[in-house]
C-alpha cells in the first residue's frame, strides 16, 4: 500500500512559486471567490430526496361565492360580474344555470308580473319511497330553492305586449314536470286563451317526475290539448328550449311551439345519447342533441343568446299580433233603433194550430178567444117569380 503521508504537504516555502510538494503531487484547486467549497459528507443533487411537509402548512383562503371557474374555457369568472351578465361566460358565451326569477327579471318589464296559483302544492298520493320519500325531496327542494315546485307562472309585459308566461327552474328537482307543473301551465295557457294574449313557456326540464308515475305522464296530453284550443283563437305560443330540455317535456308542448327558439348550447332530446346508442345499436353524429345541430336540420326557427333574447322575442310579437288583429273580425258600431211608424206596424202572429192527434188519440181544443164570435151572415131570400100569363087564353 502507497504511504499517504508521502503526499503530505510542506509548510515551509520551497520557492517563490508556492508551498513544495513532495513526489510531484498537484496542489488542490482554490475555491471561486464568494463561494463557500463543499462539506466532505455533501451529497449530489441527484441523489438526494425531497422532504415532504408535514401538513401544517396553510394556505390562504379564498371565499366562497367570489370566484367560479368556466368548465367550457376554463377561465375564472369573477361572480358578481357573471351575475351582471346573466350567468353568461364573457370569455366564451357559456351559458349556465340561471333561476326561473331572475330570467323573469331579465324577461318582462319592471313590476309588471303578476304570479298566478302560488299555493299550489304536490302531494305524495302514491306515497313513493326509495332511497329517499318523495315527501323529503319536496321538503329538500323547497328550502334549498325558495320555490314551491318546478314552474314559475303568471302574466306579464315584454315591451306593449301583455303575455302569459311559465318558466321552469332545472334547480328543483331537475325541473321534472309533475301534476303541479302540468295544472300551473295548462291554466297559463287557459289565461292566455281566455284573455286574447300570446303564451311563452321556458323549459328547463329533465323531463316527467318518475315519483308520481302516471300522473306525471297525463300532464304531457293535458298541456298540449290546452294549446290546441289556444291554436283554434289564433293566437301565438312561443317555445323557448334551454338547457337542458329531454323526454316527457320535450315530447309535449316544448316542441309544439308556433315558434321555436333555444339558447346557445342547449341540450335537446328525449332520451340520453347513451340510452339511444345502446337501443339501435348505431353510430350517433356528434353533437346531435345540441341547439346548433338541431336548427340545421329544422327543429329549432333560432338561436338566441340569453341577453339578446327579451328583445328578440319582443319584435316576434310585434310581428305575430300583428296578424292576429288582422284576422279578428272588426266589430261594428251598433245602429241607433228607428221608430216605427204607424202604417208600416207589423200585424199581429198568427195563432199556431193545435197540434194533431197520434194514434187515434182526440186533439186538444183550441182555447177560446176572449173577442165575442162574429155573428153568421143569414143566406139572402130568392126572389119569387111572377107567374106567367098564358096568352092563348084569351084568344
Amino acid at each position: 500500500m502507497t504511504d499517504r503521508s508521502n503526499f503530505e504537504q510542506d509548510a515551509a516555502p520551497d520557492d517563490a512559486g508556492g508551498n513544495a510538494w513532495r513526489f510531484g503531487g498537484l496542489p488542490p484547486q482554490a475555491p471561486a471567490p464568494g463561494l463557500t467549497p463543499p462539506t466532505e459528507d455533501t451529497e449530489t443533487a441527484f441523489l438526494r430526496r425531497p422532504k415532504l411537509g408535514d401538513g401544517t402548512s396553510k394556505k390562504k383562503d379564498i371565499p366562497k361565492g367570489l370566484w367560479q371557474k368556466c368548465d367550457h374555457c376554463d377561465n375564472l369568472l369573477y361572480d358578481r360580474e357573471l351575475e351582471q351578465n346573466l350567468q353568461v361566460c364573457h370569455h366564451c358565451g357559456r351559458h349556465f344555470h340561471i333561476t326561473g326569477r331572475k330570467r323573469l327579471e331579465a324577461l318582462v318589464e319592471p313590476d309588471s308580473f303578476q304570479e298566478m296559483d302560488v299555493d299550489m302544492l304536490a302531494v305524495d298520493i302514491l306515497e313513493f319511497t326509495g332511497v329517499a320519500s318523495y315527501k323529503s325531496k319536496l321538503e329538500a327542494a323547497r328550502s334549498k330553492t325558495g320555490h314551491k315546485d318546478a314552474v314559475t307562472t303568471g302574466t306579464g309585459m315584454i315591451g306593449s305586449h301583455e303575455v302569459a308566461l311559465a318558466v321552469m327552474n332545472f334547480r328543483f328537482i331537475g325541473g321534472s314536470m309533475g301534476a303541479v307543473v302540468g295544472e300551473k301551465i295548462t291554466r297559463a295557457i287557459e289565461t292566455g286563451t281566455k284573455r286574447g294574449i300570446p303564451v311563452i313557456i321556458i323549459s328547463a326540464s329533465g323531463g316527467a317526475r318518475m315519483y308520481e308515475g302516471m300522473f306525471s305522464l297525463m300532464q304531457m296530453a293535458k298541456t298540449c290539448g290546452a294549446l290546441a284550443y289556444h291554436a283554434e283563437k289564433k293566437l301565438p305560443f312561443i317555445s323557448v328550449l334551454t338547457n337542458p330540455t329531454y323526454a316527457g317535456v320535450m315530447a309535449s308542448y316544448a316542441s309544439v311551439g308556433d315558434l321555436i327558439i333555444a339558447e346557445p348550447g342547449a341540450s335537446i332530446g328525449f332520451a340520453g345519447a347513451r340510452v339511444i346508442k345502446d337501443t339501435t345499436q348505431a353510430e350517433l353524429p356528434e353533437g346531435f342533441q345540441t341547439s346548433e345541430f338541431l336548427m340545421d336540420h329544422g327543429l329549432i326557427d333560432a338561436i338566441i343568446p340569453r341577453g339578446e333574447m327579451k328583445a328578440a322575442i319582443e319584435n316576434y310579437l310585434d310581428f305575430m299580433m300583428t296578424g292576429a288583429a288582422r284576422s279578428a273580425p272588426a266589430k261594428r258600431p251598433a245602429r241607433k233603433a228607428r221608430a216605427a211608424s204607424p202604417a208600416k206596424a207589423k200585424a199581429p202572429a198568427k195563432r199556431k194550430a193545435a197540434p194533431k192527434a197520434r194514434n187515434g188519440a182526440k186533439a186538444k181544443a183550441a182555447p177560446k178567444s176572449s173577442a165575442a164570435p162574429k155573428a153568421k151572415a143569414k143566406p139572402k131570400a130568392k126572389a119569387k117569380r111572377a107567374p106567367k100569363k098564358n096568352s092563348r087564353k084569351g084568344a
